[in-house]
């Protein structure tokens, strides 16, 4: 459902709905783990939607807020517009696909200068956000004058006019030239920095305040691996992108909304469609004489087409491709723990062992922070609260939300009531609005919690610590044994992990053993 559908049927209609499917394979799943003779104690589940087990999980999360390691930013991540939610990195590693797509090399023409500068991108749907080109300051760039025709050899979309000059790396002249051309003259990218060219969607961004749109800046990760040595920068859909774009001072606005699609005022041709479905339509401006802009040469903006085979993150739940979306989120800070995640992970008993210390062992190695805020309606809430100012409180307990709700009720803030056995989902919880230090009223976060941060809390969520069970947590912690499949590596194996490390400052399982997938 979308969350315009869920909205319509009712918050809390859906989550009950929700709530109630859980136990619907619940027969099946005991009758095949019992015919398997696999060992699981099916009469003392863990079930995460129980308010002691949601208790547990905000009081993790509020000891990582209280040791400054969860944070909100603002931040290019993988995106599910079917979901309508972000992704974690080990999310987004159960979805990889080999697909072929549509690659293309467009030309930025100059604005005072009839030469353009070539760049090539995997993604066309990015290029009506385009607001900048980045340059690899000591690379050698080439201008070069087409003094002939394309052979027969030209195959798909673009071309170029005899006479007409582009700009690339020298290093992939051959690379990408389709073209007899004449070298005019050689210089470093650095003599590029500054310069400006026009926009291939002159309506799709708007320029605001910035100076630096559609100019060619310099960034020491500019290569010559691939590509023609220039990057073309959509400050909204990617990482690089958005950190050089907030270093520049490039307009960070959003061409593409939430649902995939590309908003309102882009381009008429593609003004709410998909972005995904897109490409032909954005090749097809681009090659149009003057290009789409109508401003380029006559043989149009796109120089060259060619199809490109990549392994490319799809949706682990829906299937379809994920888009690199800026966005606002929470994320816990992995990469301030990662000497204690290696050193954990070294006094853990992995079977077979090359599992722990290759693939396992690799990805802590390059740990990223983890993503944990979800944009959906049903799962454990984010328990923080904010006010217009950015003051924030996390909450940790029932007992802490009731004093909470009390202080803020004494303030003159209306409330309603929060009893002991108070429901800690969606909608309940997003009805009480908590005081400030400084006496602002603070609105809880719309958001819950990566169902992975769940499964990551099992060893003493299920135990409700550290409320209840005081004697059964430190008799089973850490715990002794875990058994899952090797795709685990990314999910529980390291959610466990993770959790454990950033709330005990311990490992938390002593022994693995890492089954193979048929």
């Amino acid at each position: 459902m979308s969350n315009e559908a869920i909205e319509e049927f009712g918050m809390a209609e859906f989550n009950q709905a929700c709530r109630e499917s859980v136990w619907t394979y619940e027969a099946a799943w005991r009758e095949m783990t019992e015919r398997m003779a696999y060992w699981v104690d099916l009469d003392n589940p863990y079930v995460t939607l129980h308010n002691d087990y949601v208790e547990s999980a905000w009081w993790a999360l509020k000891q990582m807020f209280d040791k400054g390691l969860l944070y909100r930013g603002h931040k290019v991540l993988p995106y599910c517009p079917q979901t309508g939610t972000s992704y974690s990195s080990h999310e987004v590693a159960l979805g990889y696909k080999e697909v072929e797509e549509p690659s293309v090399y467009v030309k930025f023409k100059l604005s005072d200068d009839d030469a353009s500068i070539l760049a090539w991108t995997t993604t066309p749907w990015t290029l009506p956000g385009n607001v900048g080109l980045a340059v690899g300051p000591e690379v050698t760039y080439v201008r070069c004058r087409i003094k002939e025709a394309a052979g027969e050899a030209w195959t798909g979309a673009g071309g170029a006019d005899v006479g007409e000059e582009v700009i690339l790396a020298k290093e992939l002249m051959k690379e990408v030239l389709r073209h007899h051309v004449d070298i005019i003259e050689e210089f470093p990218g650095s003599s590029l920095v500054g310069r400006s060219y026009e926009p291939l969607f002159p309506e799709a961004v708007p320029r605001g305040d910035s100076t630096t749109a559609w100019t060619v800046l310099a960034a020491d990760w500019v290569t010559t691996t691939d590509g023609t040595g220039v990057v073309h920068t959509a400050v909204m859909y990617g990482e690089d992108d958005y950190n050089l774009g907030m270093e520049a001072g490039l307009p960070a606005h959003h061409t593409v909304g939430m649902d995939g699609a590309f908003v309102a005022g882009t381009h008429p041709d593609l003004d709410g469609k998909y972005v995904k479905s897109c490409d032909e339509a954005i090749i097809s401006l681009l090659s149009s004489p003057g290009g789409s802009n109508g401003t380029g040469p006559q043989s149009g903006l796109l120089y060259r087409e060619k199809a490109y085979l990549h392994d490319y993150p799809h949706c682990w739940r829906t299937d379809h491709p994920l888009l690199y979306y800026a966005m606002d989120s929470w994320f816990v800070r992995m990469t301030a723990v990662k000497e204690n995640l290696l050193k954990f992970n070294d006094q853990v008993e992995w079977a077979p062992d090359w599992v722990g210390e290759g693939r396992f062992g690799e990805w802590l190695r390059n740990v990223k922070d983890w993503a944990i805020s979800r944009e959906r309606y049903w799962g454990t809430p984010l328990p923080v609260w904010r006010s217009e100012s950015g003051e924030m409180k996390c909450v940790g307990s029932i007992q802490e939300l009731q004093d909470e709700v009390a202080k803020a009720v004494a303030a003159g803030i209306e409330n309603p009531d929060c009893p002991d056995d108070v429901d800690l989902h969606r909608p309940v919880v997003d009805g009480y609005t908590l005081l400030s230090d400084s006496g602002q009223p603070m609105k809880r976060e719309p958001f819950v919690m990566d169902c992975w941060f769940d499964s990551g809390c099992a060893p003493f969520a299920q135990w409700h610590h550290p409320f209840d069970n005081e004697s059964t947590f430190n008799a089973s912690f850490p715990v002794d044994y875990i058994c899952e499949g090797v795709d685990q590596t990314r999910g529980w194996f390291y959610t466990l992990l993770a959790v454990s490390a950033t709330v005990f400052d311990n490992m938390a399982y002593k022994r693995c053993l890492s089954l193979g997938l048929i």
